[in-house]
């Protein structure tokens, strides 16, 4: 049955219409996504995981939240400029049993870019496992395929905290035990918890 010409919307309503439908679909999407309370002592950083551009990197990564894998670890190397990494030490530098590495998803047309957080891994792609780290430059060189023909996964972005992660980026740092870029004081991970999206977030630890 087709409808009288005068009750049809007109195509500037239709179109009003389409659009909304996609802004609620996209901010359905936004709602969806999993986010993680990194609090540390130097305050909280919150990251918001894309599962749709890094599926498996980010189920990896969450498989280690749930389980408590990251309390007590550090931030083990910083460099200002670059980038804060942790994710696999405790504050003796001693390496904690990790799940099996992952296949590299880094051609997911993420790009390292401040405030985004990736996995750290060794030379060959396939071997990231518990570390990551937050860029704290325009590192795009290290993306796919830039770097040796692959890249280091980007998975998520800083929602919440960047000043806390300016705030671990300038610590002091020295070599300790063969390894360099070591904050001399340990900016620890007290917890690591998946958050729904409408969690406030803890003020920075003075």
């Amino acid at each position: 049955m087709h409808m009288p010409k005068s009750a049809r919307p007109s195509l500037t309503a239709r179109l009003a219409l389409a659009i909304g439908g996609l802004a609620l679909s996209a901010a359905a999407f936004a709602n969806d996504a999993p986010k993680v309370s990194i609090k540390t002592t130097m305050g909280e950083i919150v990251v918001e995981l894309d599962k749709e551009k890094a599926p498996k990197t980010v189920e990896n990564f969450l498989a280690y939240v749930k389980s408590g894998f990251y309390k007590n670890t550090i931030f083990h190397r910083v460099i200002d400029g670059f980038m804060i990494q942790a994710g696999g030490m405790n504050e003796k530098l001693e390496g904690k049993r990790t799940r099996k590495p992952i296949k590299n998803e880094s051609d997911n047309g993420l790009s390292n870019l401040p405030y985004t957080i990736a996995m750290a891994r060794e030379d060959h792609p396939d071997t990231a496992t518990s570390q990551w780290f937050i860029n704290v430059a325009d590192n795009s060189g290290l993306d796919y395929p830039n770097f040796k023909g692959s890249g280091y996964t980007v998975f998520g972005k800083v929602v919440e905290g960047q000043e806390v992660v300016d705030k671990i980026k300038g610590v002091l740092v020295d070599d300790v035990r063969g390894m360099q870029n070591v904050p001399v004081t340990p900016v620890v991970i007290r917890s690591a918890t998946v958050v729904k999206a409408d969690k406030p977030v803890d003020k920075p630890v003075k």
